[in-house]
């Protein structure tokens, strides 16, 4: 809905500036023409010198106001074109990405299923082919549950799960869960700091913002992960800074890391599978919680931060957030 509303809206601009420079050509026409007919019956009048500089400064002006009107048309026209044909090239990615991701634990498990159908496999060696067969698994719906998530938070129901946290317990606690849902050890994943404050978070969705900052710190590592997540505080955010040590991030990927289906391709890690999504959730995320998030990378193969800033509960003071905790209710309500 929101795609349709943006191509109507550059359609709409577009015909606009069609119509203003196709009516500054006219009025341009008309004035020529009728300056051409004012010439001529005060030629007898006015001196002709007077006559032909008033006559050029008309066609200097109109020509003026005509080739402005024309640039910005055609502006306009290149720069939704280009957009158009940006986007459908990332769409484009995105699908053989997300399909590559989907087929790849699907050929795994029928690969297991196959051997242990034309096989006699031993009673261990089957266990260990369940085992593997439920990580795919546990992969295809981890993806899947990820879909469904953008989806939702693309139609604002992020709100119906929002309910107030103690800031330090449920961060460390997502960090704990990440650190082991990714098996990691623990001098691999260092929390430092504290926050002895509330916010409104859906605890969902903060999860996945965090399983993204963490799974791209580990697959764009230079070595084994190194990853530090910082707490601070002040007066009005709860600020959470996730270091890594990996290949780093170019000024003008910088730019453009946090938009829809756009992924970084390095020579430096040239097998790292994705679905140009990750940190655009992660920033959809952040900001549909009130907050924001800032990248920071200067040198190469020496890591990056990204720091996010969430704002603290008050009650009296934060009205999104009580909106977000009003709505959250309204909807616990209507289903039960």
């Amino acid at each position: 809905m929101r795609k349709s509303r943006s191509v109507f809206f550059y359609i709409f601009v577009f015909v606009l500036a069609q119509l203003a420079w196709l009516s500054l050509l006219g009025l341009w026409i008309y004035r020529y023409f009728y300056n051409i007919l004012l010439m001529n019956e005060l030629e007898n009048v006015l001196p002709e010198q007077i006559i032909s500089k008033a006559y050029d400064s008309v066609l200097l002006i109109g020509g003026c106001i005509l080739f402005v009107a024309v640039s910005i048309g055609m502006s306009l026209i290149f720069r939704y074109l280009s957009m158009h044909l940006k986007m459908n090239n990332m769409y484009d990615n995105f699908i053989a990405n997300i399909t590559h991701e989907l087929k790849s634990p699907l050929a795994s498990i029928q690969l297991y299923l196959q051997t242990m159908e034309i096989r006699k496999v031993n009673e261990e060696k089957q266990k260990q082919f369940i085992q593997l067969m439920l990580k795919d698994a546990d992969r295809l719906q981890n993806l899947i549950h990820s879909i469904l998530e953008i989806s939702g938070l693309e139609h604002k129901q992020l709100a119906y799960n929002c309910d107030i946290y103690p800031a330090d317990d449920l961060i460390k606690s997502l960090i704990r869960d990440a650190r082991e849902q990714f098996n990691l050890a623990e001098n691999h994943i260092i929390i430092q700091g504290d926050c002895p404050y509330q916010c409104v978070v859906d605890k969902s969705a903060l999860k996945i913002a965090f399983d993204n900052l963490i799974d791209n710190a580990i697959k764009y590592s230079v070595d084994k992960p190194n990853i530090v997540i910082a707490l601070a505080s002040t007066a009005k955010s709860v600020i959470i800074t996730f270091s890594d040590n990996g290949i780093g991030i170019s000024k003008l990927n910088q730019k453009k890391i946090f938009k829809k289906f756009f992924r970084i391709y390095s020579a430096d890690s040239p097998n790292v599978k994705g679905t140009g999504l990750g940190l655009y959730w992660v920033k959809e995320i952040i900001k549909y919680h009130g907050g924001k998030i800032e990248v920071h990378s200067d040198i190469k193969n020496k890591g990056t931060k990204f720091v996010i800033e969430l704002p603290i509960y008050q009650v009296s003071k934060t009205r999104y957030l009580n909106y977000l905790l009003k709505i959250a209710k309204r909807h616990k309500q209507q289903q039960n």
